[in-house]
């Protein structure tokens, strides 16, 4: 019985290990010269005065550079009210616009207050677009691509912003429990 007990904790252990080193991989892999219409950008922390989190300014960088390489025409800024008191994607349109995108190349998702929400605002705001590129953390990446696959956007890119942080181990331990809790709820 003890012999059977500890097959299965190694089972369980050797899947959740793989399981995290595809993510980490599918997250840190971007696509090659990845195309779509439109990028997704996912929230993040607002300061409380205002400006951007280190996290959050690298994420909407990287958007940035699809957008400045042509390799997309749309930039979807979503997030939420965040508890600092601001509208993230409000934010993180103002700083695309001092970076010199046109106010029409962007839209606001300012109810996107988690992954799976952002996917389902996004279709109703492009109901015809059946391809994205979603920005975000690395570790993020993989359960972001279920919920837009969920949702019916069939053609979905990841692409990683770089920016690193001491808390990643937790943040990927977290997006295993958060992957089969979207696999199996929706």
């Amino acid at each position: 019985m003890k012999r059977a007990f500890k097959k299965i904790i190694l089972l369980c252990l050797l899947f959740f290990l793989v399981h995290e080193i595809v993510i980490i991989a599918d997250g840190l892999i971007d696509n090659k010269n990845p195309t779509a219409r439109v990028a997704v950008i996912l929230g993040s922390k607002v300061n409380t005065d205002g400006s951007l989190s280190d996290r959050l300014k690298a994420r909407l960088d990287r958007g940035l550079q699809l957008y400045t390489d042509s390799m997309v025409t749309q930039l979807y800024v979503s997030g939420g009210l965040g508890k600092e008191g601001h509208y993230e994607g409000t934010v993180m349109k103002e700083y695309l616009q001092s970076k010199g995108v046109p106010g029409n190349s962007i839209k606001v998702d300012n109810n996107g207050v988690n992954t799976r929400s952002t996917a389902l605002n996004f279709t109703k705001d492009y109901p015809s677009v059946s391809s994205a590129i979603v920005v975000t953390q690395y570790f993020h990446i993989t359960r972001c691509k279920l919920a837009f696959r969920q949702v019916g956007v069939k053609n979905v890119k990841g692409v990683h912003c770089d920016h690193f942080e001491w808390r990643d181990p937790y943040s990927a331990f977290r997006e295993f429990l958060g992957f089969y809790k979207y696999l199996f709820s929706y």
